[in-house]
């Protein structure tokens, strides 16, 4: 297993998480964002528990239906499995629309049009028990402490470097190198 899937296998809450989304069945799914960046620079700074996220970034890819209130739909069936939590549920395969973009081919497809190397990462608890990583831009830059803007990003990077100020991630994890 790797390092990635060590950590959130350790961690009580993210697999209670990915419990509750494993049970929705949706088609090419997983936990990504700030549910692995944050657990893993957590880990990484000797931060345990680790914190709480601000949102749980369920996404998945169905090209089959594109609605907003399929999505909100999944949203409801979290809060009843697990309540309270800041559950956020993206089909991928609509995302390309507001990015100007061609269409995702799949979930792994859309990771790399989000703007930090660092969060294009993924989690889906697998029927047996085990984790998937996925991390259609490599694990390095999360592993070694660093972020930098995807290709995507780097046609962004006044919205990269609002991210970063925004959500205080250099106040938060002070060991991150942060690239341009």
């Amino acid at each position: 297993m790797s390092l990635i899937a060590d950590i959130i296998a350790e961690d009580a809450v993210a697999m209670e998480q990915l419990r509750a989304a494993r049970e929705l069945a949706l088609p090419d799914w997983c936990i990504a964002a700030g549910f692995v960046r944050n657990r893993v620079w957590d880990h990484l700074h000797g931060i345990s528990p680790p914190r709480a996220p601000v949102d749980i970034d369920v996404i998945y890819y169905d090209a089959g239906d594109l609605s907003k209130e399929r999505e909100q739909g999944y949203e409801s069936a979290l809060d009843r499995l697990l309540p309270g939590l800041p559950w956020q549920v993206r089909n991928q395969s609509r995302m390309h629309v507001w990015k100007n973009l061609p269409q995702h081919k799949d979930t792994a497809d859309s990771m790399i049009y989000w703007l930090e190397s660092v969060t294009g990462i993924g989690v889906r608890l697998e029927a047996d028990g085990s984790l998937m990583v996925i991390a259609p831009l490599g694990t390095d830059d999360l592993l070694n402490l660093r972020c930098r803007p995807t290709a995507f990003g780097r046609t962004k990077l006044h919205e990269y470097e609002e991210r970063i100020s925004t959500k205080r991630w250099r106040e938060l994890w002070p060991k991150v190198e942060f690239l341009d």
